[in-house]
């Protein structure tokens, strides 16, 4: 084991491995999803497993993630774990609440030893009441997080409470992995790097420090009223549904283009500039070429200005964001405000194309520019796909006739 001597994550993962070995569940069938902190060493031990390692506090969520995604597109006979530090659990909450309010079927086992131990001892939000760490040097004043209480609240039907030490840990594990649905075991340990020497901790004194902090152990709940996730999905969405219409794009014969071409879209927020955008994303596609939209509006969403960049490529497009523009289509003035805040169009060169709208007015520009009232002809929420098809048209960058509307 790759932890300090003594530590409660070595018990934790003995616990772990036996219960995997009691269930006799198929290695490529079991997924462990680990955290960073301490405990993340543990997946390194798992040889035969699918492992992840993520970022600190999202496990939870790649879990989630990979559980959802084998149900609902996969043989749905993944068991998926994670293995969390309460420093983890405590930047990664919202995941963990979200998992449990979904029911989706993981299995957290939390290993909790009141602070952060790879980062130097710092307390958590799990540290009980007038617990020493290096960062609360007299004693903690908040109050702990009881995780149990908030995933029973956020409707978890089997959770669950142990310590390291306890002989029965791996089959609490196991019975945990064998519920349908969310479980969350929270282990609680010993750091003996951190919290023994301030604290006057024992094995023994853990029960007594759970006890004044109002935390029972053993099992809080075993339940199975709820449907997990992925099945009440299906019932809303199932795979075979007559009469819903699926959004899918063919691709007709392989367009090839010269080079990587970059679009950028300006006007108005509510006037559809992005799904005008997403229409010409949609069409390169469809001639087979690879595409990606980035979209900038305002936090107000529906005031201001609009601005898509569109990268149409016969190529993989490396990198999202467009520096100098091969061609602006510019169909409000707000759109032409923000085009100017960022200097996109001084960008233009002779070999760039403007497409812009009649009411703006005029430019000076070393761009091909082409005027036309969009905004008259079309109204404000078809200028933006005009102004495109239009671009289209002088381009030749599609075939001729290509309609996006």
């Amino acid at each position: 084991m790759p932890f300090c001597k003594g530590c409660g994550h070595s018990l934790t993962i003995r616990a772990l491995d036996r219960s995997l070995v009691d269930l006799q569940l198929s290695p490529s069938k079991v997924c462990l999803v680990t955290d960073i902190g301490c405990v993340g060493l543990a997946d390194s031990l798992f040889s035969s497993i699918h492992t992840v390692h993520t970022t600190h506090g999202r496990s939870s969520a790649f879990a989630t993630g990979i559980e959802v995604a084998d149900s609902l597109l996969g043989d749905n006979h993944l068991n998926t774990l994670v293995l969390i530090g309460d420093g983890g659990a405590m930047i990664g909450l919202q995941h963990l609440v979200n998992a449990a309010l979904m029911n989706v079927n993981i299995t957290v086992v939390l290993c909790n030893n009141f602070l952060f131990g790879m980062t130097g001892g710092q307390n958590s939000a799990f540290s009980p009441y007038e617990f020493v760490t290096q960062t609360t040097p007299r004693g903690n004043i908040v109050p702990p997080l009881d995780i149990c209480r908030i995933m029973l609240d956020c409707g978890a039907e089997f959770v669950a409470r142990g310590l390291a030490t306890e002989k029965d840990l791996s089959e609490t594990i196991a019975a945990a992995i064998r519920h349908p649905g969310f479980a969350l075991v929270e282990v609680v340990e010993l750091c003996t790097e951190h919290a023994l020497d301030m604290n006057g901790l024992t094995g023994k004194s853990l029960r007594k420090v759970l006890e004044t902090n109002n935390q029972p152990l053993g099992l809080l709940s075993d339940q199975g009223e709820r449907s997990d996730f992925s099945e009440r999905y299906e019932d809303k969405y199932p795979k075979k549904s007559s009469g819903v219409k699926e959004h899918t794009i063919s691709c007709s014969a392989p367009r090839k283009l010269a080079k990587q071409i970059g679009i950028v879209v300006a006007g108005s927020a509510g006037e559809k500039v992005q799904s005008a955008a997403r229409k010409l994303c949609e069409a390169g596609i469809s001639f087979g070429l690879h595409c990606t939209q980035k979209s900038d509006n305002p936090v107000t969403q529906g005031s201001g200005f609009s601005i898509a960049e569109v990268i149409l490529s016969s190529g993989d497009i490396l990198y999202t964001g467009i520096e100098t523009p091969d061609a602006i289509v510019v169909v409000s003035n707000e759109g032409l405000s923000e085009l100017e805040e960022r200097h996109l169009l001084d960008s233009l060169t002779s070999e760039s194309m403007l497409v812009a709208d009649k009411e703006i007015g005029t430019f000076l520009s070393k761009a091909s520019t082409f005027v036309y009232p969009f905004r008259k002809e079309y109204g404000p929420d078809k200028a933006a796909v005009r102004a495109l098809e239009y671009f289209v048209k002088v381009s030749g960058i599609f075939p001729a006739g290509t309609v996006l509307s």
